[in-house]
């Protein structure tokens, strides 16, 4: 991958894959941090990655990174005290971002992946496998409970009204 190619990959991906990993951490600080260690990973490693594997490459680097923060963030165990509810706003905003938001919390961080990166991000199963680590098998299975489970939790009525 040359200097161009870099940046090229820089200028179309870079939105797709910050949307990713936000959609996942819900964090724009932590997520600019993680995109900008995965850019920072392929820069470094751009003489063994061939041009057309590069968006795959990166997503992989993307998603290790944010497996890696989430790790370090329980490790040190700062957890938000306070939810939107806690700051007083009693009104409860009724609509489908809401509900979906979370749903998608509710996925474990594995589960919330997969569905974000074939629903959102329109990859197949493979290159979702080539980015988790997964086999197909285990990306189709995976990803059938999370769907399973999403459908759970939005259908329910009080999640609802």
């Amino acid at each position: 991958m040359t200097e161009r190619d870099y940046n090229d990959c820089v200028k179309i991906h870079a939105d797709n894959v910050y949307r990713f990993i936000l959609k996942n951490l819900r964090n724009e600080e932590d997520s600019k941090d993680v995109v900008q260690g995965a850019f920072e990973k392929l820069w470094i490693n751009r003489d063994q990655v061939q041009n057309e594997k590069s968006k795959s490459y990166l997503f992989t680097i993307a998603y290790n990174q944010m497996i890696d923060h989430i790790r370090k963030q329980k490790r040190i165990s700062l957890k938000d005290e306070f939810g939107d509810t806690a700051l007083g706003s009693g009104t409860i905003n009724h609509n489908a971002k809401r509900i979906l938001d979370e749903a998608l919390s509710k996925l474990s961080e594995l589960q919330r992946s997969l569905v974000m990166l074939k629903d959102y991000e329109g990859y197949n199963y493979a290159e979702i496998g080539e980015i988790t680590g997964l086999n197909e098998s285990q990306v189709k299975v995976y990803l059938h409970r999370a769907r399973l489970q999403l459908k759970a939790y939005i259908v329910r009525v009080e999640n609802v009204i």
